[in-house]
């Protein structure tokens, strides 16, 4: 199998190429791909390679192979609203229950860890994260997490803030903390639960890395905007979890028992409740 220098497949390789396009809207949602012979003269690689290349975004949910008539980006997923009594509002804590190590830097310690801080440049989340703040791109600031557990990844988490630049410490690389209460803080507001949304999809090339699952295996999505005391929208987050060990429970009365170790408990019921 053909591989670039890095070692890794040209038919990821290429993948990752055209997911770029796609998330930068070059091809947007319903669009047709180049044929497998344009591409080929393009990217300078044999058709079999963008035979595999596309395959793998397919596996990814990221396009639909329409036989004899071409390969289509696929729109975003449809959504379904969770509504809760406005009375049960919660300050939004971030993620607590995870034990953090003491330097925030062991590879298999339990919490949640800076990736990277992408600049905001118009992708789908990125516009999508615009929308629901009510705020240019221009404006915007992002930050990607990652969460472990017994050294594991088990969520990957990406957030917006219409507030920066963020402090270079905040954003580092492999730093641990609670990055909602980091955020805030940083702001110098407080975060309510405004409201969360529930789905799910295939892992796309980023999240599988970054969760070790392999591309289209599935991930629970779990996303909603936070705002100020006085119903400002000031965080919008977008939580991408391992469906094969996590769910989202709905408490309809309250209880006393606490949620299991190692549950991403952001209020005082399970894991993301209604929130």
């Amino acid at each position: 199998m053909a591989a670039d220098r890095s070692g890794t497949p040209l038919y990821r390789t290429l993948a990752h190429r055209l997911q770029e396009r796609i998330d930068s809207g070059t091809y947007p949602a319903g669009a047709r791909l180049p044929s497998e012979p344009e591409l080929s003269a393009e990217f300078g690689v044999n058709r079999l390679t963008v035979r595999q290349a596309v395959a793998e975004l397919e596996r990814a949910a990221a396009v639909e192979i329409r036989r004899g008539v071409g390969t289509f980006v696929r729109g975003p997923a449809a959504r379904v609203s969770i509504d809760v009594d406005p009375r049960s509002q919660r300050v939004d804590v971030g993620s607590t229950s995870l034990a953090l190590p003491g330097d925030g830097e062991q590879p298999g310690a339990a919490g949640e860890f800076v990736v990277a801080a992408p600049k905001v440049t118009g992708s789908t989340e990125d516009r999508e994260a615009a929308r629901q703040l009510g705020r240019p791109l221009a404006a915007l600031f992002r930050v990607d997490t990652v969460t472990r557990l017994d050294g594991r990844a088990g969520a990957v988490s990406s957030y917006w803030v219409p507030f920066g630049p963020l402090p270079a410490e905040l954003v580092r690389p492999g730093r641990a903390g609670n990055l909602v209460q980091d955020l805030a803080r940083a702001g110098g507001i407080q975060l309510e639960y405004d409201w969360r949304a529930f789905g799910a999809i295939g892992a796309d090339l980023a999240d599988a890395e970054l969760l070790g699952v392999p591309v289209g295996a599935p991930l629970l999505v779990r996303e909603g905007v936070s705002c100020t005391p006085e119903g400002m929208a000031a965080l919008y987050v977008r939580r991408r979890i391992d469906g094969r060990s996590a769910r989202f429970v709905l408490r309809y009365r309250e209880h006393d028992a606490e949620p299991d170790a190692g549950h991403d408990r952001e209020h005082d019921a399970e894991p993301d409740a209604g929130r």
